[in-house]
């Protein structure tokens, strides 16, 4: 049974879904105003492995990840571009699916985006109007949180903590609060701004409201799981629960999961307000993502995870390891294809015990290291094959079989020749032609055997 760490109750418990063998998750996306960043990407990476993982242990999972398309950063760098909000946001949600297909994430179920759900947010703000907690107030409509119970109880925080955070604020939109704490459920119009018409006036949807509306829409009013970065637990996550709550009268989400932050060299969070962050577009111009997406997954997902040249150097080791190990037993296969090893279904079991623990890949991948060993003994079967491909699917890597082009592959027919006649020079030429195009051989008691650099 999966156990996982649960922010809402800082407890591990059993996972236990709504419905028996299936998943409803819901993960907050992108503002789709730049290239995602490599903490952005994280956070899109550790939860699709943890889809893929349930869905290994033979769950359906109803996987929904939306767009943020309506946003004051949106505005401002259209504008700052010379180009309309929808030409900006297309071209980074065109973005978003190119860079985050080569880091090996799968599709969502739905990508739901703001600008096709205007009408359900002023349905939905209207509902908790007329229930008392929320407000309009100069074109704005405002949520009332002392009016909902335990509101911060995700983020451990308490009203009087927060109120004191929040007073002496002068801006316009506060005086008209009732109080400091209410946050924004619909913006008044600025003058060139974005803006639907409304019951309140011309006006746009606040952030928060926007992923209550879209996850309540497409996966009913309580879900199994919602996730994201660690830094949406307060206001943004909270905010989630006291409208959707409030609006429906259900518990929202019945497992609350938050991953950690990716941190610079110097242990700083990196992200674009701080100005340290780095693209996956600009890094997958010269990063193999396969190697990037492993980097991403190998460490808790709830720990931060250290970014520099040295982690990042880890991984490619770690990656040629199993990526070599993974062509020696398809190789050996290939030559003699036996079936069955017990042995395997204990590595097995030893990997699923600690997936199963909170989705612990970093102990999981100890259990994996010490298969990789015992293949490299010599330990070749179909059976480690397919475990190899059963780890390799959850993590989110294909090392599916390279086809060699055909004078490629005279060439090492040739070498094999050249050496069979002791026509050393000529078989070291061939070696070194293909060095050149990437390709290594390994003299093996078996037969030659190649990989790619």
């Amino acid at each position: 049974m999966i156990r996982l760490y649960n922010t809402l109750t800082r407890e591990k418990e059993i996972f236990v879904p709504l419905e028996a063998g299936k998943v409803k998750m819901y993960v907050c996306g992108p503002t789709v105003y730049n290239y995602i960043h490599i903490g952005n990407a994280r956070s899109v990476v550790v939860f699709d492995t943890i889809r893929k993982y349930f869905e290994y242990r033979g769950f359906e999972v109803n996987f929904v990840s939306n767009f943020t398309d309506v946003d004051d950063k949106i505005i401002a760098a259209a504008k700052l571009a010379g180009i309309s909000v929808e030409v900006l946001v297309e071209k980074f949600i065109a973005a978003f699916y190119a860079d985050t297909k080569n880091l090996g994430v799968a599709p969502a179920t739905a990508n739901p985006r703001v600008l096709e759900f205007i009408p359900q947010i002023i349905d939905f703000i209207q509902v908790l109007i007329d229930k008392g907690f929320a407000y309009a107030a100069n074109g704005d409509v405002f949520f009332r949180v002392k009016k909902f119970a335990d509101y911060g109880k995700l983020a451990n925080k308490n009203l009087d903590e927060l109120a004191a955070g929040a007073s002496g604020r002068t801006e316009a939109d506060e005086l008209a609060k009732e109080s400091p704490l209410d946050f924004a459920l619909w913006k008044a119009s600025k003058p060139d701004d974005l803006s639907w018409e409304s019951p309140w006036g011309a006006g746009r949807p606040g952030w928060h409201i926007e992923c209550s509306v879209m996850a309540t829409e497409i996966l009913g009013n309580t879900i199994d799981i919602h996730g994201g970065g660690a830094d949406l637990e307060f206001p943004h996550h909270t905010n989630e629960i006291a409208q959707s709550e409030s609006k429906t009268g259900q518990k929202f989400a019945n497992y609350w999961l938050h991953n950690g932050f990716v941190t610079a060299a110097d242990g700083e969070k990196m992200s674009k307000s701080l100005g340290n962050f780095k693209t996956v577009h600009e890094m997958l111009a010269g990063f193999d993502g396969q190697i990037l997406r492993f980097f991403l997954v190998s460490q808790h997902y709830r720990r931060p995870l250290a970014f520099s040249e040295d982690t990042i150097k880890d991984a490619e080791n770690n990656f040629a390891k199993i990526k070599n190990a993974y062509e020696k037993l398809s190789y050996a296969l290939d030559k003699n294809p036996l079936e069955k090893d017990e042995k395997i279904d204990d590595f097995r079991q030893d990997f699923i015990e600690q997936m199963d623990d909170d989705f612990n890949i970093a102990n999981a991948l100890t259990v994996f290291y010490e298969f990789i060993k015992y293949v490299n003994l010599g330990h070749f079967s179909k059976e480690a094959r397919r475990f190899f491909d059963e780890v390799l699917t959850i993590i989110g890597v294909s090392f599916a079989n390279e086809i060699l082009g055909a004078e490629i592959e005279k060439l090492i027919e040739a070498r094999q020749i050249a050496r069979e006649m002791r026509d050393y020079v000529q078989a070291d030429e061939i070696r070194n032609l293909l060095k050149a195009q990437g390709i290594s051989l390994l003299d093996t008691p078996d037969g030659v055997r190649w990989t790619r650099d």
